[in-house]
């Protein structure tokens, strides 16, 4: 029997029994759009993060404590005043055009009777607000002045003002807030901006660096140093140079390992790019199980149409079908199956993907891209016919085995 014939045996013998091609497939259509919408989304947050690195300038470089964790509210705080102070004296980074020390704070603000426990960073204003483009829509940053003398004043975002204002459109500079014990005056509000890399401005409060550790950490480190280069050209050089700084600054003897790290943008954005890679590919396998699951129920219903249908068997082995014939049309009608619930999975799961991107790009207040993964559209479809052909074998097997007289006189 020609292929072409016993294929168009095998798409007959599915649209007859409608209902429960449509079960068999389920399985394989979920397991499909779970990876597509997996994939999808790891797509859009990488592509996400790595646009707003991006942002931060070709010129950026962070001296991180510790192991150099993405989580700076993870890592303590080991770089010190005097780390900071060597990275910016004259002459000992020539390419170094601005500098500011980050100290991360774990207290809970208040006001009146509202609380809420928001990130905390001590900082300079003026390099925190050039690196991201945001100057507050209320009030203004506070100044060098303010850090020299150490002067409790505080930058909030607008989730920080809605917790402890209750959502107030009046303008709160000026009031009195809490930061732990020590009373902080608010001098300005950012705009509402969203998440930006690796934390939400609208959840900030941002204060001066030296303020922090005066009143709040009672300590002289940081966590980070974020560095700019005068131009993108000269980031290595100041790599080298900022590393050798801190390297003297720690008394780190020659052939001894770092217990800091100096990372440039494009560290960043690999780094994350890794992460996020490992992850959407652990998830995919996660989900990947749901195909093994569904290729057992398109094994299990092909047997059950294998017993059902054994007098059509025996007939068409009467009339001259071979084992051959049998073995065939039973693979393809699992391969089909499963290659239209492939192809549905993707379907479903592009249009889930698509739309989860559009809820996502309103509610994080950030262009969250839709990226439709083609290599998982292809993955779902191949790894979708694999399954039909392997946990087709079984049944198809089975159906050719059956003697056609036997197969006549079954009821």
């Amino acid at each position: 029997m020609k292929i072409k014939h016993t294929l168009n045996t095998a798409i007959k013998s599915l649209i007859v029994q409608k209902s429960r091609s449509v079960l068999t497939i389920l399985g394989i259509v979920i397991g499909v759009a779970a990876i597509i919408i997996v994939m999808a989304l790891g797509s859009g947050a990488q592509n996400l993060i790595v646009g707003q690195i991006s942002n931060l300038g070709a010129e950026s470089v962070v001296v991180q404590s510790g192991d150099g964790s993405l989580n700076p509210r993870s890592r303590i705080q080991t770089l010190t005043v005097d780390d900071y102070e060597s990275i910016i004296r004259p002459g000992n980074v020539p390419n170094l055009a601005s500098a500011t020390p980050i100290v991360a704070v774990t207290e809970t603000i208040s006001y009146q009777n509202n609380t809420y426990r928001p990130p905390i960073f001590g900082s300079i204003a003026d390099f925190f607000i050039e690196s991201f483009n945001i100057y507050p829509v209320e009030g203004i940053p506070f100044s060098e002045e303010d850090i020299r003398s150490r002067t409790r004043v505080a930058l909030i975002g607008q989730e920080v003002k809605k917790q402890l204002f209750n959502d107030t459109t009046e303008s709160v500079v000026g009031e009195t807030i809490k930061i732990g014990d020590q009373r902080f005056r608010i001098g300005g509000v950012f705009p509402q901006t969203g998440r930006i890399v690796f934390f939400d401005v609208d959840e900030l409060v941002l204060i001066p660096y030296t303020t922090a550790q005066t009143y709040l950490t009672g300590e002289n480190t940081f966590i980070q140093i974020n560095l700019r280069a005068d131009s993108p050209d000269n980031v290595e050089k100041l790599v080298f140079d900022a590393t050798n700084v801190v390297r003297q600054s720690r008394n780190i003897g020659f052939g001894e390992e770092d217990d800091f790290r100096v990372q440039t943008q494009q560290g960043l954005v690999d780094q994350v790019g890794t992460i996020l890679t490992a992850l959407t590919a652990f998830l995919v396998a996660v989900v990947a199980i749901s195909l093994v699951v569904g290729g057992v129920g398109v094994m299990n219903i092909m047997l059950v149409s294998v017993t059902e249908r054994t007098k059509e068997i025996g007939l068409r082995k009467a009339l001259g079908a071979t084992k051959k014939d049998i073995l065939q049309q039973f693979l393809f009608e699992s391969v089909i199956l499963t290659s239209i619930g492939g192809l549905l999975g993707i379907l479903i799961g592009t249009i889930i993907s698509y739309l989860a991107a559009i809820y996502l790009s309103d509610s994080l207040v950030q262009q969250w891209q839709f990226v439709f993964p083609i290599e998982a559209a292809f993955l779902g479809v191949g790894v979708s016919a694999v399954i039909g052909l392997i946990f087709g074998i079984y049944p198809a097997s089975k159906a050719a085995k059956k003697n056609p007289i036997e197969a006549l006189r079954y009821e």
